[in-house]
C-alpha cells in the first residue's frame, strides 16, 4: 500500500489561520476556547497517528490515538497550552509523515493600576509638591496599547499642561505611565485605564478605574503576635494581621521566606492558622498589605519548632587506645551531644547507674554555651577512683517539656571491651519465601556498646524504608513483606559518630528470597484453522530455589501431560491436527517448592480483522437529493492465517441511534493478502452519518471486526478517482473563491431568486430543471463593469494510481461540467487546470467560450492530464452589459480520458430532426422511457 501523508485541519473556535508560511501554519485562538486539529492521514494499511508537543511538560503529552482518534482535543486551552504541536502518522511503510503547526493563545487579563507619589520638600511653610504617577500594566498576548481617561475626558500627550504622558524604556509592551505634576483641585478625580488588543479574535478592551482623592495613601499594618513565636510539634498556631491605613482598603496576604505556605494552613481576613505545626512548617512568616499605592507594606514573625535529635558522646582518653588507657587516678572526660531547637532551652543532666549527680570538685559538669550548636555537656572526673567505675548516662532535654528526652548511656570499666560484632547461629543466610517478614540479627558486645548501622553490602541500592542507612539500637534489622529485589546480602557495622578511634567493625548476613518460577510467555493468543499443526512452549526465566520440579500443562481443567524437567529449562506440547474441540485455552504451570508460574495459550480459529482502504474518496455521489452511496473498500489481514473466510457480517448503524442492520457478504475462493475487496454502500441518507462494522466468518464463526465511520462530506485532498459536485449543499463542495479577482460566484437556486432579477438573463432552474436545485452563477447588474473576472477554485485533488499498486504516467482524467450561457451580453467562460506550483497566468484555458449559446444548460467535457496535485478553476468574465449571467453545474472529475463522442460526419442534420421531434414530445409528456437511443454528445445539437 502507500506509505502514509498527513495534513492538519481545524474544526475548533479559531480566530485565524495564516497559511503555510515556511510550510507551517500559526493558529489562532482565544484563551478557553476549544482548540480542535484533526491529523488528516492517507495511507494503507490506516497509519497509527500520534499528536505530541515541543517542550511540553508531562501533563501536555498525548496518548496514541486510536483510528478514528486523529482529533486532538483540548477544551478551554490556557495559554500554557500554545506551542508546536506535531501529528506523526506511520504505517510501517517508507518513513513516518510528520506535519506540525503552530498554536497561538491570545488572552487578555484585567489591567491594574498603580500609583505611586512623591511629596516635595517644603518650600514654604504652607506649600508641598505633590505629584503623583499613575502606571497601568496588564498580561496579554499579544501586546496591548493602553488610553487613558479622566472621567470622560481622554487624556493625551499635550492636552493638559498639568499632565504629562510618557513610556519607561526598560517595559516590554506599551506601558502608559500617566504624571500628574502638581496636584490641582480637578486632578482628583476618577482615572480610567483602558487596555486594548484591538479587538483581536473578539477579545473586547479592559477597563480598570482608580479614584484618586486627598485620602489616597499607601498600606500600613500591624502584627498581633509575639516575635518569635515557640511552639512544640502538634499546636496550632494563629498569626493574626490587621490593617492600620491604607486607601483604597488593602488586601492582606501572608508568605513563607522558605516556598509555599504548608497545605494544611488556613488564611481567613488576614489571620493564618496553622494547624498540628510540624518541624518543617518552621521558618519566617510575613504579612503583606496592598492597595497598589506606593509600596506593598510588610511585617514579618518567626516561627520556631522545639526539637531535640542526633545524640552522640566521647570519651577522653580514648579507651581504646593502647597507651593512653583509663586508669585510677586519672583523669577522665565524658562527652555528651544533641542538636537542640531552640538552642537557648537545652538542658542536660547526668545519672550515675540510675542515680542522679551533681557537681562537685571532683566531677565537674559543664555545658557549652546556648549559642553554640550543636549543645555539647562534659563530665569531668577529676581523679578517677575504683568506685567511679559504671555506667554514666547523660540526659538531654529541652526547658517546658513537650519533647521527648534523649539519653545516651556510657560505662567507664578498668577494662573497657572493643565493640564485637557477631551473626547469632543459624542467622545467615537466611531462606524465607516472598511477602513474609524477616528479622535479620547481629549481636553488639563492647563497653560502651555502640550504635548500629545497617546497609546493603552487594550493591548500592536503598534500605527497605528507602534510605541508603538504617539505625538499630539493639542490633536487630525487621523486614515486613520481603519480595525478590531484596535478596542479597546485608552489612551491620558500629556506627562510627561515637568517637572511638576503633575501626568500624562489621558483619554481613546473606538474605536468600524464594519465589515461584517466573515463565514466558505470560499469555499468548495462537490462531489456526482446523487440520492443522499447533505448537506451544513454555519456558522459565528465573525461579528460586532454580531446582525446578514439574511442569504440567492443562486444556481448561484437564490435565494433558506432565513431567519433570532434566536439563532444560522449557517445555512444549505439540498438536498434530487441530480438531474444533482443540480450540481453548491451554495452561502450563511450571512448579518449584514454592508455587506455580504460569504460561497461558488461547488457541482460536478467529480470522483476524480487516483494514479498511480509507483512502477511498468518501461519498459516491448519487444524482438523487436525498441519498448517497459509498464504496466500502478493504484488504485482509493475514487472510492464510485461519480457515477460509467465506463470508464478512456488515452491520450498518445511524450514528445517535442503538439499531444495527446487518447482511452477509459471501465470499468466492480464497482471499489473497493484499486482496482489495470492494462493497458498494447505497441508500444512506444524506447528510447522516453511519457507523460501520466488518466481522470476517470462518467454520470457526465470527473473528475480529474492523469498524469505520462514513461521513457525508466533501473529503479534503481525496485521491481522486471521482468527484461530483451539483452545489445542492454549503459549503459547495469545499469549492473557494479567488481572492484576487474582481468579484465572486453566487451560489443560487431558481427558488430563492430575487423577483428584481434582471429578465432575458441565467437559467430558470439548475441542470435537472429543479427550481429547488442550486446552481454557480455570476451576477453582471451594476456594480460589475465590462471585462470584471470572478474565478471559483476547486479543492486540490492528488492525483492518484488507478490501482493503488502502480502508478500509470501521468494518469488521465475527465473534467465535465454543464455551463448557461444566455443573454445578448455573454461575456466569456473558461476552464483552467492549475498544477501544484503553477501561478494561474501560467496555464492556458483547457476550454473557452464566448457569447450567447441560448437558455438551455450544455454539457463540456475536457480530457486533462495532470502531473501533479491540481485544482480546476472556473473564470467568468462579464461582458458589455447586464444581460450576461454565466452559470455553472454539475461539475464531474472522473478517472479515464473521456468516451469520444460518435463521429458527426453526415449525422448532425438527422440529430437535429430526432432532437426537434424528442423535443416535442417531452413537452406533452411528463415522463417517457425511451430504450436503445444515446446521444453522445448532446451539447452539438
Amino acid at each position: 500500500g502507500p506509505p502514509p501523508t498527513v495534513r492538519i485541519v481545524h474544526s475548533g473556535h479559531t480566530c485565524n489561520v495564516e497559511e503555510e508560511r515556511y510550510s507551517e501554519r500559526v493558529y489562532t485562538i482565544r484563551e478557553g476556547e476549544t482548540l480542535e486539529l484533526t491529523c488528516l492521514v492517507t495511507g494503507h494499511p490506516r497509519p497509527q497517528i500520534r499528536w505530541t508537543k515541543t517542550a511540553g511538560s508531562v501533563s501536555d503529552r498525548f496518548q496514541d490515538s486510536s483510528v478514528f482518534n486523529e482529533t486532538l482535543h483540548i477544551a478551554k486551552i490556557q495559554r500554557h497550552q500554545g506551542g508546536r504541536y506535531y501529528c506523526k502518522a506511520e504505517n510501517g511503510l517508507g518513513s513516518p509523515a510528520i506535519k506540525s503547526i503552530r498554536v497561538d493563545v491570545y488572552y487578555l487579563d484585567e489591567p491594574v493600576v498603580t500609583v505611586h507619589q512623591s511629596i516635595g520638600e517644603a518650600k514654604e511653610q504652607f506649600y508641598y509638591e505633590r505629584t503623583v504617577f499613575l502606571r497601568c500594566i496588564a498580561n496579554s498576548n499579544p501586546p496591548i496599547r493602553y488610553s487613558w481617561y479622566r472621567g470622560r475626558d481622554v487624556l493625551s500627550q499635550g492636552s493638559d499642561k498639568g499632565v504629562e504622558i510618557y513610556e519607561p524604556f526598560f517595559t516590554q509592551g506599551e506601558t502608559k505611565i500617566l504624571k500628574l505634576k502638581n496636584l490641582r483641585p480637578k486632578d482628583y478625580a476618577n482615572y480610567s485605564c483602558i487596555a486594548s488588543v484591538r479587538n483581536v479574535c473578539g477579545i473586547a478592551d479592559r477597563r480598570v478605574v482608580f479614584r484618586l482623592t486627598n485620602k489616597t495613601a499607601p498600606a500600613s499594618i500591624k502584627l498581633l503576635v509575639e516575635d518569635p513565636i515557640v511552639v512544640n510539634p502538634g499546636q496550632t498556631v494563629s498569626l493574626v494581621c490587621i490593617t492600620t491605613g491604607g486607601e483604597p482598603t488593602p488586601s492582606l496576604n501572608w508568605t513563607l521566606s522558605s516556598g509555599s505556605l504548608p497545605e494544611k494552613s488556613l488564611m481567613k481576613d488576614g489571620t493564618l492558622t496553622l494547624p498540628a505545626i510540624a518541624s518543617e512548617d518552621a521558618g519566617v512568616y510575613s504579612c503583606i498589605a496592598s492597595n497598589n499605592v506606593g509600596n506593598p507594606a510588610k511585617k514579618s514573625t518567626t516561627i520556631i519548632v522545639r526539637a531535640l535529635k542526633k545524640g552522640r558522646f566521647w570519651i577522653t582518653p580514648d579507651p581504646y587506645h593502647n597507651d593512653d588507657n583509663i586508669q585510677i587516678g586519672r583523669e577522665v572526660k565524658i562527652s555528651c551531644q544533641v542538636e537542640a531547637t531552640p538552642p537557648a532551652a537545652l538542658q542536660f543532666s547526668w545519672l550515675k547507674n540510675g542515680r542522679a549527680l551533681r557537681s562537685s570538685e571532683r566531677m565537674v559538669i559543664t555545658q557549652t554555651a546556648p549559642d553554640i550548636s550543636p549543645g555539647t555537656t562534659n563530665l569531668d572526673i577529676i581523679d578517677l577512683r575504683f568506685t567511679d567505675f559504671g555506667t554514666y548516662a547523660g540526659v538531654a532535654s529541652l526547658r517546658g517539656g513537650g519533647i521527648p528526652e534523649i539519653s545516651i548511656d556510657v560505662n567507664i570499666s578498668p577494662t573497657p571491651v572493643p565493640p564485637n560484632l557477631t551473626v547469632p547461629r543459624g542467622k545467615s543466610p537466611m531462606a524465607v519465601r516472598e511477602g513474609e517478614t524477616v528479622e535479620l540479627e547481629c549481636l553488639v558486645s563492647g563497653k560502651p556498646k555502640p550504635i548500629i548501622l545497617w546497609s546493603r553490602a552487594d550493591k548500592e541500592a536503598p534500605m527497605p524504608d528507602g534510605s541508603m542507612q538504617m539505625e538499630s539500637y539493639d542490633g536487630v534489622l525487621r523486614i515486613v513483606n520481603v519480595s525478590r529485589e531484596m535478596s542479597g546480602s546485608y552489612r551491620c557495622q558500629t556506627s562510627q559518630y561515637n568517637g572511638f578511634n576503633v575501626k568500624p567493625r562489621e558483619a554481613v548476613i546473606e538474605l536468600i528470597v524464594h519465589y515461584p518460577p517466573a515463565v514466558e510467555p505470560v499469555w499468548q493468543e495462537v490462531r489456526q484453522g482446523l487440520g492443522r499443526p499447533v505448537a506451544m512452549n513454555c519456558r522459565v526465566l528465573r525461579a528460586h530455589p532454580s531446582r525446578v520440579l514439574r511442569y504440567e500443562w492443562r486444556l481448561g481443567s484437564r490435565l494433558l501431560h506432565a513431567g519433570t524437567f532434566d536439563s532444560r529449562d522449557d517445555t512444549d506440547y505439540t498438536i498434530r491436527s487441530l480438531v474444533r474441540e482443540g480450540y481453548g485455552e491451554y495452561t502450563c504451570d511450571i512448579i518449584n517448592e514454592v508455587g506455580p508460574g504460569r504460561c497461558t495459550f488461547l488457541v482460536t480459529g478467529k480470522a483476524y480483522p480487516p483494514e479498511f482502504y480509507y483512502d477511498t474518496y468518501n461519498p459516491l455521489w448519487q444524482n438523487r437529493p436525498r441519498v448517497y452511496g459509498y464504496k466500502l473498500q478493504w484488504t485482509q489481514m493475514n487472510p492464510n492465517a485461519v480457515d477460509r473466510i467465506m463470508a464478512y457480517r456488515l452491520g450498518i448503524r445511524q450514528t445517535g441511534q442503538q439499531r444495527w442492520w446487518e447482511q452477509d457478504i459471501p465470499v468466492e475462493g480464497n482471499i489473497q493478502k493484499g486482496e482489495l475487496i470492494t462493497h458498494n454502500l447505497t441508500e444512506l441518507i444524506r447528510p447522516e452519518v453511519y457507523v460501520v462494522r466488518l466481522t470476517p466468518i470462518t467454520r470457526f464463526g465470527e473473528g475480529d471486526s474492523s469498524t469505520r465511520v462514513v461521513t457525508y462530506s466533501v473529503p479534503i485532498n481525496p485521491y481522486l478517482r471521482e468527484f461530483h459536485c451539483s452545489f445542492e449543499e454549503d459549503p459547495v463542495c469545499m469549492f473557494t473563491q479567488d481572492k484576487n479577482d474582481d468579484f465572486d460566484w453566487t451560489r443560487h437556486s431558481a427558488a430563492t431568486r430575487d423577483t428584481k432579477y434582471t429578465p432575458n438573463t441565467g437559467p430558470s432552474g439548475d441542470r435537472s430543471s429543479s427550481k429547488q436545485g442550486f446552481y454557480m452563477y455570476i451576477e453582471t447588474s451594476r456594480p460589475r463593469k465590462e471585462g470584471d473576472t470572478a474565478r471559483l477554485l476547486s479543492p486540490t485533488f492528488n492525483v492518484a494510481p488507478k490501482n493503488p499498486h502502480s502508478i500509470t504516467s501521468p494518469p488521465a482524467y475527465c473534467f465535465s461540467f454543464y455551463y448557461h450561457m444566455y443573454g445578448k451580453h455573454i461575456g466569456t467562460l473558461n476552464a483552467f487546470v492549475k498544477q501544484k506550483g503553477q501561478s494561474t497566468s501560467d496555464a492556458g484555458p483547457v476550454w473557452s467560450l464566448s457569447g450567447n449559446q441560448g437558455d438551455r444548460w450544455r454539457q463540456a467535457k475536457i480530457s486533462i492530464h495532470p502531473t501533479a496535485s491540481f485544482q480546476v478553476m472556473f473564470e467568468g468574465i462579464r461582458g458589455p452589459g447586464i444581460e450576461g449571467d454565466i452559470a455553472i453545474d454539475d461539475v464531474t472529475l472522473e478517472e479515464g480520458e473521456c468516451p469520444d463522442p460518435p463521429s458527426n460526419h453526415g449525422k448532425i442534420a438527422f440529430k437535429k430532426k430526432i432532437w426537434i421531434i424528442f423535443r416535442s414530445i417531452l413537452n406533452r409528456v411528463d415522463y417517457i422511457q425511451i430504450t436503445n437511443i444515446s446521444f453522445c454528445n448532446v451539447s452539438q445539437f
